[in-house]
């Protein structure tokens, strides 16, 4: 095999999963749309959830609306429950009767974030031909980097002298399907995710504005729903899976690992966190082109997210407690609405540490960029 066949081995194998991935995951969708049927009386519940949101006093919650249209105007609808919100939705095909739940939980700002996103997701997951937002989906117009790792583009182009340019555009697509859902009574779902994070030299025009680097990470994981709280602290979710990350590239400059992880997702009022630590598939020492990514990269991250109205924060800490602070990575964001633009967000990232891309996975590095966001984490 070839070097470059061989450094390219990984960004098939992603192609193949996530291939695979949308197959089973539509299949999934036609069966479990037929599982959940439709109500015996549509007309009843459209009117009855326009009417209850539009006239509905400030402060009402959702379960109180839900109360109220099953008294008033759905006492023998065929309704199912969701075992995680405990909310109560009917057929997922009908747009007309889903919109207005998207509305009241755009509207409930501090109430049940992370559990509103898992809740579109349900809303969505059930819809044919469907692919949802995995992580942020985001396009950076310009993201300036005050140290941008060189060695990488020197043996992409044989050693010969380049100049890298500081400031480039970023953006990362990431999306997921389903594979399983309503498992065990409704207490687990499987999901597969793809990802993809490029850093793109488009105002060098010396390099043809080239890409830099690109980062693919197939994975697949359990989601197991939850619920318990504590001190007004609640476990949303739990999630037990495997990544795949690596940047395509022929030797010398290959990256590539594969981990075992869990995410434990919280949320207290208007914020959310989870905590994500991972273990690494050991390699052969042959074939392991970055030995000490660990040390770089740490065996896990913590994130916290606050929305406020719709503006929504995030930080995320990786190894620094680990490496005494050392070795670690902080990576900062705001997405902010855009005057009354519904379909885009604004964007800003900002990062400081060790492991911006896997090229740079050793090097320390703070950039700081501006663009706009399709989707956040909520």
């Amino acid at each position: 095999m070839s070097l470059r066949s061989k450094g390219n081995y990984s960004g098939v194998l992603g192609t193949g999963i996530l291939l695979a991935a949308i197959f089973l995951g539509l299949t999934c969708h036609a069966g479990a749309a037929e599982f959940y049927g439709k109500p015996p009386d549509r007309a009843a519940v459209r009117d009855c959830l326009s009417r209850a949101m539009e006239t509905a006093p400030s402060g009402t919650t959702v379960d109180e609306l839900r109360a109220q249209c099953q008294a008033d105007e759905m006492p023998d609808a065929d309704i199912e429950e969701d075992p995680l919100l405990g909310e109560y939705y009917t057929d997922y095909q009908d747009e007309s009767i889903v919109l207005p739940f998207f509305k009241s939980l755009d509207d409930e700002e501090d109430k049940d974030l992370l559990a509103g996103r898992i809740y579109t997701d349900d809303q969505n997951v059930l819809r044919p031909f469907t692919l949802m937002a995995h992580r942020p989906n985001y396009f950076l117009f310009a993201c300036y980097n005050n140290s941008p790792n060189e060695e990488g583009v020197y043996d992409q182009y044989g050693g010969d002298e380049v100049n890298v340019d500081k400031t480039e555009s970023q953006f990362q697509v990431s999306i997921k399907v389903p594979l399983a859902i309503d498992l065990f009574d409704g207490k687990m779902d499987i999901y597969s995710g793809y990802t993809v994070r490029s850093y793109w030299q488009v105002y060098n025009s010396d390099l043809s504005a080239f890409f830099r680097e690109t980062n693919y990470s197939p994975e697949a994981w359990v989601k197991v729903h939850s619920g318990w709280s504590l001190w007004g602290v609640k476990n949303v979710a739990n999630r037990f899976g495997f990544v795949h990350q690596s940047n395509g590239r022929d030797e010398p400059i290959s990256r590539s690992w594969n981990r075992i992880f869990a995410k434990f997702q919280f949320e207290k009022g208007n914020l959310v966190f989870w905590i994500k630590p991972w273990i690494r598939v050991p390699e052969e020492d042959s074939k392991d082109n970055n030995k000490d990514i660990t040390d770089y990269y740490g065996h896990g991250e913590i994130q916290a997210i606050y929305k406020w109205h719709r503006n929504v924060f995030s930080v995320m800490s990786r190894n620094n407690l680990e490496s005494g602070f050392k070795k670690g990575a902080v990576e900062a964001t705001w997405s902010f609405p855009l005057w009354h633009y519904k379909y885009l967000k604004g964007y800003v990232q900002g990062f400081t540490g060790y492991s911006h891309s896997l090229i740079d996975y050793d090097s320390n590095e703070t950039t700081i960029g501006i663009g706009v966001a399709v989707t956040d984490y909520l």
